[in-house]
């Protein structure tokens, strides 16, 4: 009797709280107090990322040179963007890009993290450390220090005639054959230690157990990296190509400090294209319209790589 009372009880308190519209929160779900602690954070992001966005949206159906009146002209800065040679060959050099910025960045780092997975190295922090400095690096006082190193008479050069490939030496950055790759090969030294270091964390997560019994049932290396590696740095793989392609899409601080889009336009990015129309052209609204282009291609590149991950972990 005593206990049965108690659970009417107990059922009258979840009706009465239930009439009064008030219930305890599930585990996990944010309370009130919660959600005003994400205020701060929402009011930044829209003031600065959703507000910028929608009014270079705004900017791009007009034709405005940054000081006198606009001018509305609708969808035609994105019909002239669909037909101008510059700016689909400004977007062909950023996929270039991709591929030294991102496709041989994540193959170095993953043989090399794998490599120190199998073998261990006295000294591989203090390698680390020096393999990630170049995030530490200004991206100025990176552009600068390889234009003197690609220069006619630089340390490449130097290095090339001193082994008896002087032929070869050339005033790489100036050559219209040679300045993109040799843009992208800054690239790569540039993402390879932010990728590695971070597969080396990824690697120290995947049990040993793992790779021991790979080992006893005979699997070499390659077997090992594509059978136990790579499935456990699913997660690495896909922030590390995120940022990596992004950071080869939206190239502009190496492209304007070593070349300024030259020789001509062997080196021109979508980003250095936009600061070119805004700032040096005066045409606004077709900048406004590449960067939503270029932001809407990023967009779909980064939920793309998102979805893959997700259907992989399925």
């Amino acid at each position: 009797m005593p206990a049965s009372a108690g659970t009417l009880s107990s059922r009258i308190g979840v009706s009465a709280r239930a009439l009064d519209g008030t219930r305890k929160n599930a585990p996990g779900e944010p309370g009130r107090i919660g959600l005003l602690y994400m205020l701060p954070a929402v009011a930044l992001f829209v003031t600065f990322v959703v507000l910028p966005l929608v009014d270079g949206l705004w900017l791009s159906l007009f034709r405005w040179d940054g000081v006198s009146s606009r001018h509305w002209v609708g969808l035609h800065n994105y019909d002239s963007l669909l037909h101008d040679p510059t700016a689909r060959l400004a977007f062909e050099h950023a996929l270039v890009l991709v591929i030294f910025y991102a496709v041989l960045p994540l193959m170095i780092g993953l043989f090399v993290a794998s490599s120190l997975a199998r073998v261990r190295i006295w000294g591989s922090g203090f390698l680390l450390a020096i393999f990630f400095l170049p995030q530490v690096v200004a991206p100025v006082v990176v552009g600068v220090s390889w234009r003197w190193m690609f220069d006619q008479n630089g340390p490449v050069n130097v290095v090339l005639r001193a082994v008896g490939l002087g032929a070869f030496a050339k005033a790489w950055l100036g050559d219209f054959g040679w300045a993109l790759p040799s843009v992208g090969v800054i690239g790569t030294w540039a993402m390879f230690g932010f990728v590695m270091v971070l597969f080396v964390g990824g690697i120290q997560k995947i049990p040993r157990s793992l790779y021991e019994a790979a080992r006893a049932d005979g699997a070499g290396p390659l077997r090992e990296l594509m059978l136990v590696t790579v499935p456990g740095l699913r997660n690495e793989i896909a922030i590390a190509a995120t940022l990596t392609v992004i950071t080869a899409l939206r190239a502009f601080d190496l492209i304007f400090v070593t070349t300024q889009g030259g020789p001509g336009e062997s080196t021109l990015t979508p980003s250095f294209l936009i600061y070119s129309q805004a700032f040096l052209v005066g045409n606004v609204g077709y900048a406004a319209a590449l960067a939503v282009v270029l932001a809407a291609i990023v967009f779909v590149i980064a939920a793309g790589i998102s979805r893959l991950l997700e259907s992989r972990g399925g």
